[in-house]
């Protein structure tokens, strides 16, 4: 068949790459002319997918995959199509930012032709997809859904870096407005998935129909609002747990060893397109859910605590030079979205501090670019504070920041051997650091 693909970022490429391989025909459609010429080359226009550059390089020459930026060709000429365009969340007020969503719709719209099968993969609010983009199509074509075309939702759940490998782990989940719609979304999904065997589902992997699309929306809701109120909760005892002198990280391994406990990991912050935007699309329609509403909070306020902490070790920061390792939002993925390192900054220039940053996937132009100071390792510096667990953060020691006098660890990425002699705050140890830092008040060393 012959299928378009709408938004062709981080997922959106890959999912076409898979479709194509799988032996469809994709067209992939994007507003960004400069990705598009690049897909259009067999290049990557963006570095960390795995196996996406070789896919590229095969399916593209072979005529089996291509970009382009006029909607009409793509959706006038697809079977099937599906659409990953982004959904935001507004800072300020916490409701979901639809434009780009809604542009790709009308887009759509003008195009659809009736036999077409719409699937929105994108993470929407629940109830979004029947009570907004179903009547926008219908508006906007003249046709009527389950009757000249079909909508369904089946929300992606891989992450970037190893999008491939996800494809094939998880269960597909998927919800349409009547059988026609569900057979055919379910046999779609079929012809160009493939799954692992797992015997820990309850059943066998592959297109799991959930009912309805708003059934298949709320699943990839909870599931990530899961993580966040998860990390919340582990973050809240590691923030009790540095205050009583326990390991925070020896009590969830030994919790996790009965089956019924598995609470994640703690840290400075959750980045990411996903789990700090999701939760609050799941609040947009259910405003009343007050432990969704604490947990994001509470993850969001993590930053600014331990550097409220750095502060009371030091005896303020005010002129202290400081260096935040790591840019991006996780190890290995040159990504800022909702990354920590924004807050983090903003706390200590708030504090007076001299701020500088350091990440091993970014240039000093691109640190630049994004509104940071470049540091360098041999440089110097009064604070350090681990912000993303990349590899080589693990084999740093004092030795690479001459002059360092506390060390904050947000990740646990850090060995207290490494650091013997210099003071080290690790986000839920209260046994990590060996001494005050000078200039600190005593009384204030346990903060």
């Amino acid at each position: 068949m012959t299928i378009a693909v709408v938004a062709l970022g981080k997922i959106g490429l890959p999912l076409a790459a898979q479709f194509a391989a799988s032996g469809h025909d994709v067209i992939g459609v994007d507003v960004n002319e400069r990705q598009v010429a690049a897909i259009n080359e067999a290049r990557e226009p963006f570095p960390g997918e795995a196996h996406l550059g070789e896919r590229l390089a095969e399916l593209v020459p072979a005529g089996r995959l291509r970009a382009t930026t006029d909607f009409t060709e793509a959706i006038g000429a697809a079977e099937t199509v599906v659409v990953v365009a982004p959904v935001f969340v507004d800072d300020a007020t916490w409701e979901p930012d639809f434009r780009y969503m809604d542009a790709a719709t009308r887009s759509i719209g003008e195009s659809l032709r009736p036999g077409t099968l719409v699937i929105y993969e994108t993470t929407l609010p629940v109830g979004t997809t029947r009570t907004r983009y179903v009547p926008m199509l219908e508006e906007i074509s003249g046709l009527k859904e389950s009757e000249d075309f079909l909508v369904a939702y089946s929300p992606e759940r891989v992450l970037t870096g190893r999008v491939f490998e996800d494809l094939r782990k998880y269960p597909k989940l998927i919800g349409a407005f009547s059988e026609e719609g569900t057979a055919r979304t379910r046999a779609f999904y079929e012809s160009v998935l493939q799954f692992d065997e797992r015997a820990d589902l309850p059943r066998p992997n592959g297109v799991w129909d959930l009912g309805s699309p708003e059934a298949s929306e709320l699943a990839k809701l909870a599931e990530t609002t899961y993580r966040d109120v998860n990390i919340a909760l582990a973050n809240e005892f590691a923030l009790f747990a540095q205050d009583n002198g326990i390991d925070i990280y020896k009590v969830i391994e030994a919790s996790n060893s009965q089956p019924y406990s598995h609470i994640h990991r703690p840290g400075i912050a959750v980045g990411g397109h996903c789990i700090p935007v999701y939760p609050r699309l799941y609040l947009s329609t259910d405003p009343s859910a007050e432990t969704v509403r604490t947990a994001r909070t509470l993850n969001a306020s993590v930053p600014a605590r331990l550097v409220e902490r750095a502060a009371s070790l030091l005896g303020g920061l005010t002129g202290l030079r400081t260096v935040v390792l790591g840019a991006s939002y996780r190890s290995g993925v040159k990504e800022t979205a909702f990354s920590g390192v924004f807050p983090v900054v903003e706390e200590l220039r708030r504090r007076g501090a001299e701020v500088l940053v350091h990440d091993p996937l970014y240039t000093d132009e691109e640190l630049a670019a994004l509104g940071f100071d470049a540091w360098h390792p041999g440089e110097g510096a009064d604070l350090a504070i681990v912000q993303t667990d990349h590899a080589m953060y693990r084999d740093l020691t004092a030795a690479d920041i001459p002059g360092v006098r506390l060390l904050v660890d947000g990740r646990n990425a850090t060995s207290a051997e490494q650091w013997a002699g210099t003071p080290r705050l690790v986000l839920g140890d209260g046994s990590a650091s060996s001494a005050v830092a000078p200039g600190a008040d005593p009384d204030t060393a346990g903060a």
